[in-house]
């Protein structure tokens, strides 16, 4: 027996090793599609929301200049219109909801 021969462990040869590596590259690359592929359906719904919200960014900004303003002369009554908005908001969303259980 020959010094080489000592050293080498038994078990599979390098091509074999190379070829089990290189599956498992190509199993974990359809892995990442497949969950890829996932993630953009279940964040579709959103990411149409953003879209939407960007359309209306420059009322955003007016509405919220005249607030800035408006607050700067009186704190109180934008508080107060806040806080109705607020409330005014939750109440259609709760409506929706109940609109939604009762369909």
């Amino acid at each position: 027996m020959t010094r080489r021969d000592s050293e080498r462990t038994p078990g599979p040869s390098r091509a074999q090793r190379k070829a089990e590596l290189l599956a498992a590259i190509e199993q974990q690359r359809i892995d990442i599609l497949v969950e890829a592929e996932r993630w953009q359906h279940a964040s579709a719904s959103l990411d149409a929301g953003w879209q939407r919200l960007k359309q209306y960014r420059g009322l955003v900004y007016l509405a919220g200049g005249i607030l800035l303003v408006g607050g700067a002369r009186h704190p109180n009554s934008v508080l107060r219109v806040v806080r109705r908005l607020a409330a005014g908001g939750l109440l259609l969303n709760r409506a929706r909801r109940i609109l939604q259980q009762v369909r």
